[in-house]
């Protein structure tokens, strides 16, 4: 093995990151259970009322902006760590970073 592999195995930054990413990995499955109980109660008040319910709207924009802070990172995408480890997400998420063509070196 080239120097350069092993440098890269013995990395605590990403073996550190590899447990985080295992972490959010769980938090995410929770997060679309949660989601999934939201939308179908949404829909059921819906169905019923005619309404729907303004703080399971507010808990659905922040569980969707929330799994997708998570993607984002599990992705590389983003090194921001979301909650736990961050700040609960509110509103809209922004918009991921794509690196321009200069930046990855293609043509």
């Amino acid at each position: 093995m080239s120097n350069d592999v092993k440098q890269n195995l013995k990395s605590q930054s990403t073996w550190m990151r590899g447990l985080y990413m295992l972490l959010y990995i769980i938090f995410s499955r929770i997060a679309e259970i949660v989601l999934g109980v939201v939308v179908l109660f949404q829909f059921l008040l819906q169905l019923f009322t005619g309404e729907t319910n303004e703080r399971l709207l507010r808990l659905g924009q922040g569980l969707s902006t929330y799994v997708y802070q998570v993607f984002q990172f599990l992705c590389f995408n983003s090194e921001y760590r979301p909650y736990p480890f961050g700040a609960w997400p509110k509103g809209e998420p922004k918009p991921a970073k794509i690196r321009d063509q200069s930046e990855t070196g293609a043509n």
